[in-house]
């Protein structure tokens, strides 16, 4: 049983790496050509909608996963979609190729890698924040101004909220990590009484 468990995983791990390594190339030669055209945050914008309409749409996965579906199909499926949402032509050209190479798997690695890219270019960084609670606008507002002065540049904050925490928050920026949570407040606290007894 373990076995599988460890095949599972090896596997796994062997799509993430090779999602990964294809995102990067596709995602660099994506870059390129719309840092050429001019047109780079519309790209972004647009791969980032067709990434989410897909993901979105049950019935469109299940299409692009089927193994059964000619490429001719995909690509013309892929084109309906860029069709039907405006997609800038680069955009539609690019869903056309990953269809064709039935690389469409890779889309959400690639919008990824794609947008930290985009970030780079712009001078910006990403930070991840967990919240106990929903903040409100004006407390975000303040937080992305402490963090933009802790990191010397302009960050966007990608925050969702853990009930776990039990309070307080944790923000990722890189490999920096600031825990200021109550759930390791309350953890460290217990590890430090178990060693006064």
């Amino acid at each position: 049983m373990r076995a599988v468990g460890i095949f599972g995983d090896r596997v796994l791990a062997t799509v993430q790496g090779t999602a990964s390594g294809l995102a990067a190339r596709y995602a660099t030669a994506l870059f390129a050509l719309a840092e050429e055209a001019g047109v780079l945050e519309r790209v972004g914008e647009d791969l980032a909608r067709a990434d989410a309409a897909i993901a979105g749409t049950a019935a469109l996965r299940r299409i692009l996963r089927d193994p059964t579906v000619s490429r001719g199909a995909l690509v013309e499926l892929m084109g309906e979609l860029a069709r039907g949402m405006g997609l800038h032509e680069l955009v539609a050209k690019f869903l056309g190729l990953l269809a064709q190479k039935r690389r469409l798997f890779a889309l959400p690695w690639i919008r990824e890698r794609f947008e930290a890219m985009l970030m780079a270019h712009r001078g910006e960084s990403r930070a991840e924040v967990v919240t106990a609670l929903p903040l409100e606008e004006g407390q975000l507002r303040r937080l992305q101004e402490a963090i933009e002065r802790h990191a010397g540049r302009r960050v966007r904050l990608d925050v969702r909220v853990d009930p776990e925490l039990l309070g307080g928050l944790v923000v990722q920026i890189g490999s920096r990590r600031i825990d200021a949570s109550l759930r390791t407040k309350l953890r460290n606290l217990e590890l430090a009484m178990r060693g006064v007894g």
